[in-house]
């Protein structure tokens, strides 16, 4: 499941797409071999100018999928600039719906789109079948340096592919209750033991509140967690050969933490989006939700009755000191391999998220939280001021913890079984206040037989 990243027509705004595909958020692959590869091919060749100066040029209708509202706007500028072209676009149903769809279309052969949008954990699921065109012949490559590294890293292969063009992401921090905080003592914490400590002393102090809400119903939280902790659990080494480590000792020191504290009972583990969990943020019954930059304006909608009463900050560290994230959702615009115009189609994806007009819109009209250097460091989006959060700089805080988000993190062909997989084993251990290592390494024996019955050579 992923959270909702498009702006909700019932309440205005933005929301990373939850029931999508919740692994940790984000997906994809880096360049050190996450989304698969052409299996050891060469680079293939650019295209030339001249090509691509005569393909725009030429009438031409592209089909572009995506859940995102009035994008008709951002398309309208790409059709300005190149009138030759238009484009049609088609909401095929958020994330996994849209991509049952194009599974059925590629299968079938027909109807399949131009463009398509993916979230980033579930690129290697469609390059690894060969239903994805790498950009680099069309000069995607010269876009890497606009992007924030470990965003890029998403869409690259392990032999250097681009598979995709990055539209937004979701770096992690802690929004958390001012006036709770304030009431009780409580500074925000800076490493994960102040934040235990803290989660005991308000607990003790109002048996009614939590330090916090640790959902056992999808793991886009626990993935966030282990990309912070400098988890790799996942990596493609070949394209059929994987390694799958999601039971090692990192891992079992953020199950030890976590289910300590839920045994506690100092920390609780409701089904988050759910009515219980909006009622309970509205409440007061959570002094903070983990979550990512999307969260603030989703919060903001979803809490009106605590306007004001919020604020933000960076994830607690393990290391006193240190300034690590991980990232939780985000999507991308890919060109499908069948499209009959490649050189329109890559063409388009690029310039609806790097073009500084249209990807400024996916800002303001989408509210996405940008991937793009220029707008994390562009002083009329990083200074605006938040009256929700009392008037805290809340873009800005965001802005520095995408840039220290790892960029090494990596997903694998079939990330809906391993998130499913999680639901049944760590999910439940905590859940049900067993043993999380015996979780863990149940989870680890699932993910690898059925990487091995895909045919998949599974290493740790």
């Amino acid at each position: 499941m992923t959270l909702p990243r498009m702006r909700w027509l019932a309440v205005g705004a933005a929301a990373a797409l939850f029931l999508a595909g919740c692994a940790g958020g984000t997906t994809g692959g880096t360049t050190g071999g996450t989304t698969g590869g052409t299996g050891g091919e060469g680079k293939p060749a650019a295209i030339s100018q001249a090509d691509i100066h005569k393909a725009m040029k030429t009438p031409t209708e592209l089909t572009f999928w995506t859940w995102l509202p009035d994008i008709d706007k951002e398309v309208a500028l790409f059709e300005k600039k190149y009138p030759a072209i238009s484009v049609k676009v088609i909401n095929a149903g958020n994330s996994q719906a849209e991509y049952t769809k194009l599974r059925t279309a590629l299968k079938a052969g027909s109807g399949a789109p131009d463009v398509v949008q993916i979230e980033y954990q579930h690129i290697p699921g469609f390059a690894i079948t060969g239903s994805l065109l790498d950009l680099r012949p069309y000069g995607a490559e010269a876009l890497k340096d606009r992007f924030v590294d470990w965003a890029w890293g998403q869409v690259s292969g392990r032999n250097g592919e681009v598979w995709a063009i990055p539209q937004d992401t979701g770096p992690m921090g802690m929004l958390y209750r001012k006036d709770i905080f304030d009431k009780h003592g409580i500074e925000p914490p800076k490493t994960w033991d102040e934040f235990a400590a803290a989660a005991r002393k308000l607990h003790a102090a109002d048996p009614g509140v939590y330090l916090t809400n640790f959902p056992t119903n999808h793991n886009s939280i626990w993935t966030g967690l282990m990309w912070q902790a400098g988890v790799k659990p996942f990596q493609m080494k070949g394209a059929d050969q994987i390694s799958v480590d999601v039971a090692g000792e990192t891992s079992k020191k953020l199950a030890s933490y976590w289910s300590g504290l839920v045994k506690e009972g100092v920390v609780s583990t409701d089904a988050d989006f759910s009515d219980q969990w909006f009622q309970a943020l509205n409440k007061g019954r959570y002094a903070t939700w983990l979550t990512a930059a999307w969260g603030p304006l989703f919060l903001s909608t979803s809490a009106k009755e605590t306007r004001g009463k919020w604020r933000v900050a960076p994830l607690p560290q393990w290391t006193a000191g240190e300034q690590k994230s991980g990232n939780w959702g985000g999507s991308t615009s890919a060109v499908v391999k069948t499209t009959k115009n490649p050189i329109a189609a890559a063409k388009f994806a690029e310039f609806l998220n790097s073009d500084p007009e249209s990807a400024r819109m996916l800002t303001t009209l989408q509210f996405l939280y940008p991937p793009t250097k220029a707008l994390l460091s562009d002083p009329a989006f990083v200074e605006q001021k938040s009256d929700f959060y009392g008037g805290q700089q809340v873009n800005k805080v965001f802005a520095d913890i995408s840039g220290t988000v790892p960029t090494d993190f990596a997903w694998l062909p079939f990330m809906d079984q391993i998130n499913n997989d999680w639901n049944e084993t760590v999910g439940k251990s905590l859940a049900d206040k067993t043993d999380p290592a015996a979780g863990l390494d149940q989870w680890q024996q699932t993910i690898t037989t059925y990487a091995e019955k895909q045919g998949f050579k599974v290493a740790r």
